[in-house]
C-alpha cells in the first residue's frame, strides 16, 4: 500500500471512524488517522501506532496540503452534508480517492453530479461504502439482473440497535427534509412514513414505513429504475411518533432549533455496546416490479450496520489499491461487484425468489 500512496482515515476519533481505525489495524493495515481534534487524534494514534494528520475541511488550501501523498481517503466525518464537497473538492485537486459512509441523500447527489470532472482527473467517488448503501445496493443491482425491465424498486431493512453519536445527528438535519423517495427518474418530498407496508424481511410479516434512507439515490444510479421507495421496519408506536414528526419540520429547520437538538441526540446516543456489534443481525429485503405485473424479492442478513461499516469500507479500500479504476462516480455494487455485500463477514448469500 505505501508504494501506491497512503490511506487516510478523515474523522478517527469519532464513533464508526474509531472502529475503522481498530478494524484496520486489526486487518493488518496502517492507516493515516486524521480529524479537527488534536487529544483526540493524538490518543487514537499512540494507542494504534499510527501515523496521524490533524487539520478541518473549511481552509481549502491546508486541506489539499493534508491531502499530500494520501492515495486514498475514507471520511467518517458527519453530518456529510458539511464535510463531504469540500473534501471531494480537494480529493479532485490531489488525485485522491474519496470514499466515505454517508447515507445523505443529497451527498449522493452531489458527488453524482461530479462525475465528469471526477473521470478528468482520475479520481474515484465512492460515498456510501457502508451499511448506507451496501446491502440495499447490492439488493437493487442484483433484483435489476433478475427483472431486467423493473419500473419499481422497494427496499428495506430490519435491525436493532442503538445509533452514534454521528449517526443521529446526521438523522436530526435530515428530519427537516422529510421523507424522500424517487418518483419516475426524479427526488421528491413526501412526508415521513407516507407509505406503511408489511414487510417479511426474513423473521415473518413486519410492519414498516418509508424512510429518507440514500437508495432513493443510490438505486437509481446503479439501476436506472425510476422508482425507488426505502422502508424500515417498525412498531406501531414508531409510525405513529414518524408521522408526528411531520407537524414539526419547519421548527427543525430553524437553525438554533437544529443545534440544540443535534446537541441533545449527540449525547443520548452512543452507539452499539461491543456485545451487539459482535452479535446482532441485520435483515435486508428488496422487492422489484415490472409493468406487466412481474415481481422478484431478494433477502439476505448481514451483521451489526456499523460492524459491517466497517468490514465495508475496508472492502472499499482494498479493491481501489487492488485494481485501477477509471475516474468517475461509482455505487458500492459498480465499484465491488453486485454481490460484493456476500463478502462481508456476517453476511449470508442472497437469495431471490
Amino acid at each position: 500500500m505505501n508504494e501506491k500512496g497512503a490511506w487516510l482515515i478523515y474523522g478517527a476519533n469519532g464513533y464508526t471512524g474509531r472502529l475503522l481505525a481498530h478494524g484496520a489495524r486489526e486487518a493488518g493495515l496502517e492507516p493515516i488517522v486524521a480529524g479537527r481534534n488534536p487529544q483526540a487524534i493524538q490518543s487514537l494514534a499512540d494507542a494504534l501506532a499510527l501515523k496521524h494528520r490533524v487539520f478541518g475541511v473549511d481552509d481549502a488550501a491546508a486541506l489539499r496540503n493534508s491531502l499530500a501523498g494520501i492515495a486514498v481517503i475514507t471520511n467518517c466525518a458527519g453530518p456529510f452534508s458539511a464535510t463531504a464537497n469540500k473534501m471531494i473538492d480537494a480529493c479532485l485537486a490531489t488525485g485522491t480517492h474519496y470514499t466515505d459512509i454517508t447515507g445523505e441523500i443529497d451527498v449522493f447527489v452531489d458527488a453524482h453530479r461530479r462525475h465528469s470532472a471526477a473521470r478528468a482527473a482520475g479520481v474515484v467517488l465512492a460515498p456510501g461504502v457502508g451499511f448506507d448503501v451496501i446491502p440495499t445496493d447490492c439488493v437493487a443491482a442484483c433484483l435489476k439482473e433478475a427483472l431486467p425491465g423493473a419500473t419499481h424498486l422497494a427496499l428495506g431493512f430490519q435491525g436493532a440497535g442503538a445509533i452514534s453519536p454521528g449517526t443521529a445527528r446526521t438523522s436530526i438535519e435530515g428530519l427537516k427534509r422529510g421523507g424522500r423517495a424517487r418518483v419516475d427518474g426524479r427526488i421528491v418530498e413526501v412526508p415521513l412514513a407516507y407509505r406503511a407496508r408489511m414487510i417479511d424481511f426474513g423473521t415473518g410479516p413486519r410492519l414498516a414505513v418509508t424512510f429518507p434512507w440514500g437508495d432513493v439515490a443510490t438505486a437509481y444510479f446503479s439501476t436506472g429504475v425510476p422508482n425507488v421507495e426505502v422502508y424500515v421496519a417498525t412498531s406501531p408506536k414508531g409510525l405513529l411518533r414518524l408521522k408526528r414528526l411531520n407537524r414539526m419540520r419547519r421548527l427543525l429547520a430553524i437553525g438554533p432549533v437544529q443545534a440544540i437538538a443535534k446537541r441533545i441526540a449527540g449525547k443520548i446516543n452512543t452507539g452499539p455496546s461491543p456485545e451487539r456489534l459482535a452479535t446482532d443481525t441485520t435483515f435486508i429485503w428488496g422487492e422489484a416490479r415490472d409493468a406487466v405485473g412481474s415481481i422478484r424479492t431478494a433477502r439476505l442478513t448481514t451483521s451489526n450496520g456499523y460492524r459491517l461499516t466497517v468490514d465495508g469500507a475496508l472492502l472499499a479500500v482494498k479493491s481501489l489499491f487492488a485494481r485501477a479504476r477509471e475516474g468517475g462516480y461509482y455505487t458500492p455494487s459498480q465499484l465491488m461487484g453486485p454481490r460484493c455485500v456476500e463478502e462481508l463477514p456476517g453476511s449470508s448469500p442472497m437469495a431471490i425468489e
